[in-house]
């Protein structure tokens, strides 16, 4: 579940294009957000310390996953509720440091790791009041998806779930533990969906009939029908925010962007507009061979988009 992508392939090929760098839903989203925020992340690469509500995310979407491996009458929530514990303990082997979230490994759990287990419990259960899962059958569940746009810019992430019907339709899933934005703030996640579409429509000629965003947070669903005028909009979109990063890659300057969202960013300290003094940038440039073996190995070690990057509540 731990799937770490960004945008770090300069001097990579894929199919036979070499790549002058590739995006992902979350890190394109850093920047649109705050440039600051992207280099922090991507150039900086500064560590973050483990979240109680990143780590619900992540475990609710394995119990999800899971969930469609057994037999469609086993689809339950008490079935899923099961599947908390089985979950939380593979997240664990893949994160360690999730640990340090509730004290010391102890062999009963306490008081608050009960607490939050049991807020996962919850989140899960709103999901059958938005969908009856022994009523699908998911054609892919967290797939990775990529294609090279025709100015060498390679887009891929990590689908939640594609449902496929019987007339070739194309519906792609997402799940939020967070709450349902209000009216007007749909555009973060809708641009993440909206990205999806487009390497969706890229790979398979298809443009997907339905954007779903399930809000487990309060029980909510956002859906959207894209057509190809949205998704060529999207196009020029993210190659615009290529442009964009590019330059500041070369000129040095991530301006940081106050918003609400800064109430959840880790990095108030390095920030200017908290008082803080960003790290000196690493050293550069870099070749583009260390680059492209960078790149490289990120592509073959997967990693997890989506999840660890919602604010979430129970």
């Amino acid at each position: 579940m731990v799937r770490a992508l960004d945008e770090r392939t300069r001097g990579t090929e894929v199919d036979g294009v070499a790549v002058l760098g590739a995006l992902s839903p979350s890190r394109a989203g850093d920047f649109k957000t705050c440039p600051l925020l992207y280099r922090f992340r991507t150039v900086d690469r500064l560590p973050e310390p483990p979240s109680r509500d990143a780590a619900r995310g992540t475990v609710v979407h394995k119990v999800l996953e899971d969930l469609f491996d057994l037999p469609a009458t086993d689809r339950t929530p008490e079935r899923a509720e099961e599947l908390v514990a089985a979950a939380w303990a593979q997240v664990q082997e893949l994160e360690p440091q999730l640990a340090s979230l509730f004290g010391a490994p102890q062999a009963e759990p306490g008081e608050e790791l009960a607490a939050w287990l049991q807020s996962c419990r919850t989140v899960l259960r709103r999901y059958f009041d938005l969908e009856d899962p022994r009523r699908l059958e998911p054609a892919e569940r967290e797939q990775y998806v990529e294609t090279v746009l025709d100015s060498r810019l390679l887009l891929r992430g990590y689908v939640d779930r594609v449902d496929v019907a019987a007339d070739g339709a194309i519906r792609i899933a997402d799940y939020k533990t967070s709450r349902a934005p209000a009216a007007g703030f749909e555009a973060r996640a809708l641009f993440q969906m909206r990205f999806y579409a487009l390497v969706l429509w890229r790979t398979r000629g298809v443009v997907p009939a339905v954007l779903r965003l399930l809000y487990l947070g309060d029980g909510q669903i956002v859906e959207y029908a894209p057509d190809e005028q949205d998704l060529r909009a999207t196009e020029r979109q993210l190659e615009a925010l290529w442009a964009a990063i590019a330059l500041a890659r070369e000129t040095g300057d991530w301006q940081p962007h106050r918003s609400p969202l800064c109430g959840w960013c880790s990095f108030q300290a390095l920030c200017p507009e908290f008082g803080g003094t960003p790290p000196p940038l690493p050293a550069s440039p870099r070749t583009a061979r260390s680059e492209g073996d960078d790149a490289a190995a990120d592509l073959a070690g997967g990693g997890t988009d989506g999840p660890e990057d919602d604010p979430v509540g129970p």
